[in-house]
């Protein structure tokens, strides 16, 4: 199996190939799986707190989520697969998970019988542009708007440089300090989104693996994205910390596993 491999704002393919080393390790799948992992078109500055632990260059695939930059950033992507693939799966930090998931939502939405550019998707830490939503007709509430803003404000503060080097990992709080889980939501009120007012039909209809972490204050839109996948192809692991990809042995297998089930689902067709 192929992936295709995006990395978040301000950093890069090579940084996270390194985020994601401690798990492709782990992998047990035969024949090995390779990993292609490429930069984003636009260089960046650091990402908060990148530079502390990885030298440049830095990249993004867009700089703001404006619909006409991720109609841009969607053409470079399909542009880079028609040239370099095909792939089967895409794997994707952050950023790079907010352009292929806004993608796969608007193939299936407007091109739901076409084949789909990717067969599986693994998503770490990554959430969809609510802008991306705004275009597809589908309504946003103003408690997921007032979400999506604190959450980034919280990501900028708590992933800096300062909170850093001031309290370690400790300074993965959630928003406002309130650790979010995935049973605070119901079907009317993910984060403020409520899905009884989507198209059932209107998912991501392959496999997909979503590993985030319930300190992140970017987890809301990382179990918003889980929704808009069909539960019944869907895997959620959550690894316990903030925005990142802890290395622990722990956590290493369960994202592994987690990766192998979505390969062994691809391989099924379904």
């Amino acid at each position: 199996m192929r992936f295709l491999c995006l990395h978040g704002a301000g950093t890069s393919a090579n940084i996270f190939k390194t985020q994601t080393s401690a798990f492709r390790a782990k992998l047990s799948i035969s024949p090995p799986p390779t990993f292609d992992f490429i930069d984003g078109p636009f260089a960046s500055s650091p990402a908060a707190g990148v530079d502390l632990f990885y030298s440049p260059p830095y990249y993004s695939f867009y700089s703001t989520a404006t619909i006409q930059a991720l109609h841009a950033a969607h053409a470079w992507l399909l542009e880079y697969v028609a040239k370099h693939g095909p792939y089967d799966a895409v794997m994707t930090f952050s950023q790079g998970g907010a352009l292929a998931g806004s993608l796969l939502l608007s193939h299936f939405i407007n091109t739901p019988h076409a084949a789909s550019p990717f067969k599986l998707a693994v998503f770490i830490c990554s959430g969809l542009p609510l802008t991306a939503l705004d275009e597809l007709g589908l309504p946003v509430g103003q408690k997921a708007r007032d979400i999506d803003e604190r959450s980034k404000q919280a990501l900028s503060a708590q992933a800096s440089s300062e909170s850093i080097l001031a309290q370690g990992a400790e300074r993965w709080t959630g928003i406002e300090s309130a650790v979010i889980t995935d049973e605070e939501v119901s079907e009317t009120d993910v984060y403020g989104l409520d899905f009884t007012q989507y198209p059932k039909e209107w998912r991501l209809r392959i496999p997909t693996v979503h590993v985030y972490g319930k300190k992140d204050p970017r987890c809301p839109a990382s179990i918003q994205l889980a929704w808009f996948c069909e539960e019944d192809k869907r895997r959620v692991y959550d690894h316990g910390a903030g925005h990142e990809v802890p290395r622990r042995k722990e956590v290493s297998m369960a994202i592994a596993e987690a990766v192998e089930w979505g390969v062994r689902m691809a391989g099924k067709g379904v």
